[in-house]
């Protein structure tokens, strides 16, 4: 549903359903319900000043009924954010695509904590392009090729590509060039396929009995010392440089089948172990890089690829 509100700051309004029946005799009484115990007199001054609207931007009152609204608009109260020590860098930009580099750290949309530190926000306001839409994501701590739609006109022919898995995706990876005492050697190339799974209420994603619904190509393409701080002996780890090329789309996919095969990815706080939430720490980056990403261009026709500048810094680290 369109909102009735234009984006402001570079984030869009929040739209809220109202419920069909209950103990509210209006708008404001159920805004009071959710949220008067933060700030009250906010919401009031919000409906007085007519900042909240229904569908086609109709501004609500105090005492605008319940029942005359489904969908109600507003902006929220931003809380103020500490700028993230990362950039972005802009690999193409036409009529239809903006293509760029995402950095470690950066989430690509907005959520939680980051709202104006995020690769949407960001790019909205310094590109002054309020109709922004990503075309994928990329977790928080992955870095790499990320693109949007500039042009609500052509969006869906963008979309539809990805709907039906006409997209290739390319990825890059540094983990332990063996897997972890106990477990069996790989031959490379190998295919990871399994079933998995993840819930909202359940930070991690699982592997789980069933027909496979996730399958990842991992190569092996070269072995390096990695640096002795990542070894218990204090001498230096042998690493390897991996490229995965994921054939599905799931959360955590490439994480949770590299942790599978004894090969954790560097850096990486959730797989195999799930550790303790601690400040992000820029110097140790997951290792984990969006390399590129290739389809046949909706509009002109011709195959187009858009490959990432950026290097993973433990690989970088380990050539002259």
């Amino acid at each position: 549903m369109q909102s009735p509100l234009p984006v402001r700051d570079g984030v869009n309004a929040t739209r809220l359903r109202l419920p069909d029946e209950g103990p509210w005799d209006t708008a404001m009484d159920y805004m009071m319900h959710r949220w008067g115990h933060i700030d009250p007199q906010g919401i009031e001054d919000r409906f007085d000043a007519g900042e909240i609207v229904g569908e086609g931007g109709i501004p609500l009152d105090r005492s605008t009924p319940l029942r005359d609204h489904t969908f109600i608009w507003y902006y929220r109260t931003l809380p103020p954010e500490t700028r993230l020590p990362v950039e972005l860098s802009i690999l193409h930009q036409d009529h239809h695509l903006l293509v760029v580099d995402k950095p470690h750290f950066l989430p690509t949309t907005p959520g939680g904590t980051y709202i104006q530190e995020s690769a949407l926000v960001r790019l909205r306001n310094q590109l002054d392009l309020p109709d922004l839409i990503p075309m994928h994501r990329l977790d928080r701590m992955t870095a790499g090729v990320l693109l949007f739609s500039t042009n609500p006109q052509t969006r869906g022919k963008y979309q539809v590509l990805f709907e039906k898995r006409q997209v290739q995706k390319e990825y890059e990876c540094v983990s332990a060039a063996e897997p972890a005492p106990g477990q069996p050697a790989v031959d490379f190339p190998v295919v990871v396929r399994n079933r998995m799974t993840k819930s909202r209420s359940y930070l991690l994603a699982e592997v789980i009995d069933g027909e496979p619904n996730a399958e990842t190509r991992i190569e092996r393409l070269e072995t390096f010392d990695g640096d002795p701080s990542l070894g218990a002996t204090g001498r230096p780890v042998r690493l390897a440089r991996y490229r995965l090329e994921p054939h599905t789309g799931k959360t955590h996919q490439l994480r949770v089948h590299m942790a599978s095969l004894g090969l954790g990815i560097v850096n990486d706080a959730f797989y195999p172990d799930l550790l303790d939430k601690a400040p992000d720490d820029y110097a140790k980056p997951l290792q984990l890089l969006a390399r590129g990403i290739r389809f046949v261009d909706p509009i002109s026709g011709r195959p187009v690829e858009y490959r990432s500048a950026l290097e993973l810094s433990e690989a970088a680290r380990a050539r002259p």
